[in-house]
């Protein structure tokens, strides 16, 4: 007998009865987002968009794309990410490569970008200078830059802007340089393999120089492995994941590192854990180097971001 998973499904089949399929296999293995899961698996084999698999659904599909679809679709009730099976994920509006060696970009940090770009602008309106910018002078840094999503999608906000991206991966560095390739910003954008022991730039130039420095570190509690779903435990990057037995440990390493690169009136903007405001925010209130703390909350009501001003 063969060991396919769909050795028993007669061909041809059409794109209804392929998505039908998928669909029932996936929620037989009670995948979240079944659904979603099934038409991005299938659009990604088919090479199409939504509106062209609505509105073929009788539309044959070949014996070779629906091995190669009910494939997918076993993996992913295996426990593998979609995003890994597609090997794509957006983020902020733009579409991102992703593999197993960075974490899979999520909306709630999404948060990070907006956060920063207002308190830009809110710098800028100080100043009395225009809040609408292109970045022009600027210097950030994105520290644990992973895919690159950050750094990208603040050099397409602010398209003259220079910007720094570290992270301790080799292997992450090249998924966000051939990011930044895709997206046309790898002029501007200066990747570097570092922990937060070591200088933004390979020369150690550029101290105190910066305004704004963006982060999303790892924060999930190692204890709490466990309790994740297996798509995040066994598939994306623990590097990426845990930040210490509690989840807070690396902040204070963090935001010292801030605060030596970032010029007086520098912003500092970085993602939470569910779990890491009380370890966190005493670090920056209790501080006589930061001014303007504050914190932001996600859409589901839970503190997302921490953001802060850097004193002379």
């Amino acid at each position: 007998m063969s060991s396919s998973p769909h050795c028993d499904l007669k061909t041809p089949m059409d794109v209804r009865g392929a998505l039908r399929t998928g669909i029932s296999q996936l929620r037989e293995k009670q995948v979240a987002s079944y659904t979603l899961a099934a038409e991005l698996l299938l659009l990604h084999v088919l090479g199409r968009d939504r509106a062209w698999l609505y509105a073929h659904p009788e539309e044959p599909i070949s014996s070779e794309r629906l091995d190669r679809f009910l494939s997918l679709i076993a993996r992913r009730a295996n426990g593998e990410p979609t995003q890994h099976l597609t090997g794509k994920q957006e983020f902020w509006s733009l579409e991102f490569d992703v593999t197993p060696d960075v974490l899979i970009p999520r909306p709630e940090t999404e948060h990070v970008i907006e956060v920063a770009l207002d308190r830009l602008a809110l710098r800028e309106l100080r100043a009395g200078r225009p809040q609408k910018t292109n970045g022009e002078g600027f210097l950030i840094a994105d520290i644990g830059t992973g895919s690159g999503c950050l750094a990208i999608a603040l050099a397409k906000e602010l398209p003259a802007a220079t910007i720094y991206a570290t992270d301790i991966s080799p292997a992450a560095l090249v998924v966000a340089h051939r990011n930044a390739v895709r997206h046309g910003a790898e002029k501007r954008i200066h990747f570097l393999q570092s922990d937060l022991s070591l200088p933004l730039a390979a020369d150690g130039a550029n101290q105190s120089a910066f305004d704004l420095v963006v982060s999303n570190p790892p924060y999930i509690p190692r204890r709490d492995a466990n309790t994740l779903a297996r798509e995040v435990r066994d598939h994306e990057p623990a590097i990426a994941l845990y930040g210490g037995e509690e989840g807070s440990e690396l902040y204070a390493g963090l935001i010292a590192l801030a605060r030596r690169y970032l010029k007086p009136g520098g912003i500092f903007v970085s993602e939470l854990g569910h779990v890491s405001l009380p370890a966190v925010q005493p670090l920056l209130d209790s501080s006589r180097e930061w001014t303007a703390v504050g914190v932001s909350n996600d859409l589901a009501g839970i503190p997302r971001v921490i953001a802060a001003e850097r004193l002379p």
